[in-house]
């Protein structure tokens, strides 16, 4: 049984010519859902490329209304090129968005938190491994401790803490596997969810090409050693098949970071080509069906 997201028909979120931060590419956002509506927070580059997070918010998961300024941006010298690619996940009253600070000493993964998306508390960058990236926080702790996916390339891996501040017992827990869609690098999605079966993670990987195809899939882990890979999408659940998915600034991306459960459905927020923002879905009853057979 392989599993495969439905499109919604068109791009949600655009680029905005009259918005000077925001009018090259919209794409790679968190989004979360509260109980009552939508909240999109979105890496958006203008005119001098810098990447900045945007807001926008929504009641149907579709039509979003956003922001004429951005909520987040550069502030520190390991940000000078720019704020990417945010992951959200609630712990307690408060939001946590780990994102990628980019500068000329690369990308490291930072933290800022929030409670309610426009006052921001920054907690800096809290792995400082150069070139790491694609970090997404799990919404509980295991075995009391806080656990953190990032990316050393070209492996998805694990880090644990405390405190949320300091991570340590850094572990690869997945590869890119040879013959496959994802054979040159993977790396997480969204923050993962849980089931009655496992950590339900979105992950994209990288086929080894002229230009590099970015494809979806699904990862599940261990609910209580999430270390542990119980089972790994086969073939793709979302791959580069809509113009806007196949040309762009970046051609053949699609690239998520954010899964919703809403209304008996997971909405998968994803970026085409990194140009535009568009959203698909699958059923939660389907999916629960492929995580069951293992």
């Amino acid at each position: 049984m392989e599993l495969k997201l439905q499109r919604y028909p068109r791009p949600i979120l655009e680029p905005i010519p009259w918005h000077s931060w925001e009018n090259k590419c919209v794409f790679n956002c968190a989004v979360v859902h509260d109980g009552k509506v939508f909240h999109m927070l979105y890496r958006a580059q203008g005119e001098d490329m810098v990447s900045r997070i945007g807001y926008a918010i929504s009641i149907d998961g579709y039509s979003f209304n956003r922001l004429e300024r951005p909520v987040f941006t550069p502030a520190s010298p390991y940000e000078l090129y720019g704020v990417e690619d945010p992951r959200i996940t609630k712990i307690g009253e408060k939001y946590y968005m780990l994102y990628t600070a980019y500068s000329p000493k690369g990308t490291r993964v930072s933290m800022a938190s929030t409670e309610n998306f426009f006052i921001w508390e920054r907690h800096g960058v809290v792995i400082h491994d150069v070139n790491n990236k694609d970090a997404a926080l799990f919404p509980e702790k295991i075995n009391n401790r806080y656990v953190m996916l990032h990316r050393i390339e070209p492996d998805i891996w694990l880090a644990f803490s405390d405190d949320l501040i300091h991570w340590t017992d850094f572990v690869s827990i997945a590869k890119p596997r040879e013959g496959y869609w994802d054979n040159l690098k993977i790396g997480a999605g969204a923050p993962p969810i849980k089931t009655p079966y496992g950590w339900l993670l979105l992950y994209h990987g990288v086929e080894r090409a002229d230009r590099p195809i970015y494809r979806l899939g699904f990862i599940l882990l261990d609910l209580n050693d999430p270390t542990k890979v119980l089972k790994r999408s086969e073939e793709p659940i979302l791959e580069p098949e809509e113009e806007w998915e196949i040309f762009g600034v970046v051609p053949n991306v699609v690239f998520s970071d954010a899964m919703v459960e809403y209304q008996g459905k997971y909405f998968v927020y994803y970026g085409a080509a990194d140009t535009c923002i568009c959203v698909a879905t699958i059923g939660v009853e389907e999916t629960l069906e492929w995580c069951e057979k293992i």
